[in-house]
């Protein structure tokens, strides 16, 4: 029979051993999202909030800067292991000597909306009147200025005719709208519909639908994503597939479940006191997101295509595009959703 001083032994080393499991396999993983507020990036914090990170053992902490650009400067320098912003970082990155690769695909549209000032409407109808007008993106380099820049281009409107001002996402995007220091500007949900509803802005083009975006910009215009040092994914093979089984669980839980649901599964300050706006917000969004995480088949020759046409980093330059993506930690995904 053994004692209490022995089976306080046993349980002791029970306990460490556990401990050191736990610590061993549960070694923190940074991601830095665009802007986490963004319905467009919504399933970094979702995944969070259902518990799949865990659910893969992992450790994940969810950060937020405003603008892309940002968040992919954290990831070279080292500081985040990973990145949730648009996909055309990708090949930007790849023209400028940086192998990084998208795992998950969130969304097959980028999302983005280009918003007129209400009071600017009147002479500002569509992207071929921006000659002389100041357009607010979130960061000089995000992807929302490639697309600006793009759609006026297509419009025939060089970069040299108008101005871009870095303004920011949220609430700060709206406070530049109100203040008339943008006349138009691109940004996503729920900034587009709490615009709406306070009528100080109108939509000018729409990239939440795949006919909208098809319409804008010629094709499928992949976004949204979950992206990492390629160099990174080939060393940590395991976190990278549980980060992307993760993720590409809570797509599936997206494309089954009501912007109701999805809404409540939510953290109240995403939505703050006004819950309806933010379904609203949700029901426009839902169809941008892909269902498995997959990349879309004609995707990348369709950003490569935008990015080509003015991004000087990228114009003329060899893009191995089958480096910017990879479908294979995803391939093995259940399709079973909590």
């Amino acid at each position: 029979m053994r004692t209490i001083r022995q089976i306080a032994a046993v349980s002791g080393l029970a306990f460490a051993l556990a401990a050191a499991s736990a610590t061993a396999h549960a070694e923190k993983i940074s991601i830095m999202v665009g802007g986490a507020a963004k319905i467009i990036y919504l399933p970094a914090k979702l995944t969070e909030q259902l518990g799949y990170f865990k659910d893969e053992g992992l450790d994940v902490e969810i950060l937020s800067q405003p603008a892309g650009v940002d968040a992919e400067n954290e990831l070279l320098a080292g500081a985040v292991q990973g990145v949730v912003g648009f996909y055309d970082h990708t090949i930007d990155l790849q023209s400028k000597g940086k192998e990084v690769q998208a795992l998950v695909i969130f969304g097959q549209v980028p999302g983005e909306v280009e918003m007129v000032s209400t009071k600017a409407s009147a002479t500002l109808k569509s992207m071929a009147d921006v000659k002389g007008k100041t357009l607010g993106v979130t960061g000089l380099g995000s992807s929302t200025s490639f697309l600006t820049q793009y759609l006026a281009q297509r419009a025939g409107i060089p970069s040299t005719q108008y101005t871009l001002l870095p303004v920011g996402a949220d609430n700060s995007f709206i406070a530049a709208i109100k203040q008339d220091r943008i006349d138009a500007g691109m940004t996503t949900e729920p900034t587009v519909s709490q615009l709406l509803k306070m009528g100080d802005a109108k939509v000018l083009v729409d990239m939440r639908t795949i006919e909208g975006t098809r319409a804008a910009l010629g094709g499928t215009y992949p976004a949204s994503s979950f992206y990492v040092q390629r160099a990174w994914a080939e060393s940590h093979k395991a976190d990278a597939t549980k980060l992307s089984h993760a993720f590409a669980k809570t797509l599936n839980f997206i494309a089954t479940h009501s912007a109701e649901d999805i809404a409540a599964k939510m953290p109240k300050d995403y939505y703050g006191s006004n819950k309806d706006l933010y379904v609203t917000a949700l029901k426009a969004s839902l169809p941008m997101f892909t269902k498995d995480g997959k990349m879309p088949a004609d995707g990348p020759e369709t950003v490569l295509k935008v990015l080509a046409s003015f991004n000087p980093s990228v114009k003329g330059k060899h893009i191995d595009l089958a480096k910017t993506y990879s479908n294979e930690y995803v391939s093995t995904v259940s399709t079973a959703s909590k």
